[in-house]
């Protein structure tokens, strides 16, 4: 990465806290002035009591000496104070902006990234960053000021040792950046390792139930051991080049610190320098070796907050291919759906280079009102239909219409309050049913979500859910997402829907995994949820099971993503040759029962 792009994201993070950078910038300065003050102090003691001095002045000395250290202490906690402030609450909101980028990235992006590996590049890798927000550009400048500081003094006392002390601080420089650029990659490496762990665990826990009842437990742990041993494998390469770092700068410095130590001993023997100017070369010879090794400690930091840097830059720069519109929303009230000749690729590769179409060349129309039946088998291509709907893709090609309007031409907020999606996988959180069923809005000025208790309850009224409403505790009662049936998270789901008022209900198979109990009840919910103000709102209900289908005013089938039939469903039915016809005629599902695309 650019200088320009360290200096943009510290800019970023760091300006709206000018106020603490300053504190802390002055805490730091007023630190290396102190360190620098301490050997002084010290050496003209020494000076003064080898030559005699009166016991009065050694009194003051000693008791400056320890007035510097004391206040040396309350800088250095007020200093990490600052610091920690400043890093902290620049990471906290590097983290929350990421968030929010992640958020609005479209499926193609989550489709190509785990959940997992999310988490590690939002939490892990800024956490990484807290120290280069906090002390990396502060500490450096510090440690340098120290050491022009430390060298300059050295050369007033002698210039010979300051000569000296120049040179080995040159060259411990050079070894320390042409170490720090050969581990930057190596601190990469590390990284990406800790996110594909992270994935692989996400997944894995995600799938615990499968991978027990399947006998998966041996396979799992297997895989498991390969992903340890890659971390382990690139943390200790990363970790070795760190202590190559550290090793070859303490050497250089090492022969220069005996070479200063001896250069001073043979100085004070000619008398050419007093025991307090020994005094003080040691001592500063330990400041500069104390600021070297934090030169090197940032290097380190910096090694590993590079990497870092890059791939929260790469989290950053990740655009989605489905953006916002400026145009006008789909228009109130029931909405037609048109597609004509869509094609839709799934934005990832097949072995051969390209994915086969998921749809292709698909055209049908659907009027206002009007309930579509969609059926077809495993990978046909249903749900692909709804994810374009719900605009979670833009077709490859064609165009698709909702209520006469290209959705790419509205607003994405204001599409999906027009369009509602159920599938039978409903997200469903550790939280109030309230908070559940409105989705944490906040937009209102009443309710605990910003949605009115009275709409919520209407909702799950309109829709016969009073009784189960009163069964699970009402509306505060705490959700357990693993405590509900699939029907009743489906239930959840409708009154989300219900409440959001949309002109397109899609319901992608919501009914698929139930009991004929629960079914029932859900069906019920469903036809409530059509209907509005007397009018029926426009409905795609895919489906496997042809009973799921007699509310359907037309039926459109699916084969490998094209249209092998649409038309009214009472024709089709009493058409023999037809395939809805065929199915009616011989029993038979378009698919095994739980098939999805």
């Amino acid at each position: 990465m650019s200088v320009d792009s360290y200096r943009a994201l510290l800019a970023a993070y760091l300006r709206p806290r000018w106020g603490g950078v300053l504190v802390l910038s002055l805490l730091l300065l007023a630190g290396v002035g102190l360190e620098l003050a301490s050997p002084q102090i010290a050496r003209y003691f020494i000076d003064t009591a080898v030559a005699g001095g009166a016991l009065e002045t050694l009194a003051l000395a000693a008791g400056a000496y320890m007035g510097v250290a004391l206040l040396a202490q309350v800088v250095t906690f007020g200093e990490t104070y600052a610091a920690e402030q400043v890093g902290w609450g620049a990471t906290n909101q590097l983290r929350l902006d990421l968030v929010r980028h992640a958020l609005g990235l479209d499926m193609a992006f989550h489709d190509a990234h785990t959940p997992g590996e999310l988490i590690e590049r939002i939490d892990g890798d800024v956490t990484q960053l807290a120290n280069f927000f906090s002390r990396f550009v502060l500490k450096l400048v510090g440690s340098a000021l120290l050491l022009v500081g430390a060298l300059a003094l050295l050369w007033l006392e002698e210039w010979r040792i300051g000569l000296l002390f120049l040179v080995t601080c040159a060259l411990a420089l050079v070894v320390l950046e042409r170490v720090r650029a050969a581990g930057t990659r190596y601190a990469a490496a590390r990284r990406q390792a800790n996110a594909e762990l992270f994935g692989f665990l996400e997944e894995r826990l995600a799938g615990l139930v499968d991978i027990r009842a399947n006998g998966a437990g041996g396979h799992t742990l297997a895989r498991l051991r390969d992903r340890l041993a890659e971390v382990f494998q690139t943390s200790r390469t990363a970790f070795l080049m760190g202590g190559v770092l550290g090793s070859a700068t303490g050497a250089v410095f090492a022969l220069g610190t005996v070479a200063a130590l001896g250069l001073a001993a043979y100085l004070l023997s000619l008398g050419w320098i007093t025991l307090g100017a020994v005094y003080l070369v040691l001592r500063y010879t330990g400041l500069i070796r104390q600021h070297l090794g934090e030169i090197r400690r940032q290097a380190q930091d910096f090694q590993a907050a590079e990497a870092s840097i890059r791939r929260v830059a790469e989290l950053r720069q990740a655009r989605p291919s489905v953006v916002d519109g400026s145009g006008e929303p789909p228009p109130p009230g029931p909405l037609s759906v048109e597609f004509r000749d869509v094609v839709f690729r799934y934005p990832r590769l097949a072995p051969d280079g390209e994915a086969p179409p998921a749809l292709d060349g698909v055209s049908f129309r659907l009027e206002p009102g009007r309930v579509l039946g969609v059926l077809g088998r495993t990978g046909s291509g249903k749900s692909t239909l709804a994810r374009l709907l719900a605009r979670l893709y833009d077709p490859t090609s064609g165009q698709v219409l909702l209520g006469g309007v290209d959705p790419r031409t509205a607003r994405l907020d204001d599409l999906r309050r027009r369009v509602g999606l159920v599938t039978q996988e409903v997200q469903l959180f550790r939280a109030s049913l309230r908070e559940n069923v409105t989705l944490f809005d906040a937009s209102g000025a009443q309710g605990h979500g910003g949605v009115p208790e009275g709409r919520v309850l209407e909702a799950l009224e309109a829709l016969g859910l009073g009784e189960w409403l009163r069964r699970v505790g009402g509306l505060e009662a705490e959700i357990d997402p693993a405590g509900l049936s699939a029907g009743e998270a489906q239930l959840v789901a409708f009154a989300r829907l219900f409440l959001r008022d949309p002109g397109l209900v899609v319901l992608d198979e919501a009914s698929s995994r139930l009991d004929p109990a629960t079914e029932r009840l859900l069906e019920r919910a469903i036809d409530r949820l059509l209907r509005r103000d007397g009018a029926r709102r426009t409905a795609i209900v895919i489906a496997h099971r042809l009973a799921t289908l007699e509310r359907a005013d037309d039926v459109l089938i699916l084969e490998r993503g094209r249209v092998v039939e649409h038309g009214p469903r009472a024709a089709l039915a009493a058409d023999p040759r037809s395939r809805f016809g065929e199915l009616l005629a011989l029993g038979l599902e378009p698919e095994p029962v739980g098939g999805v695309v």
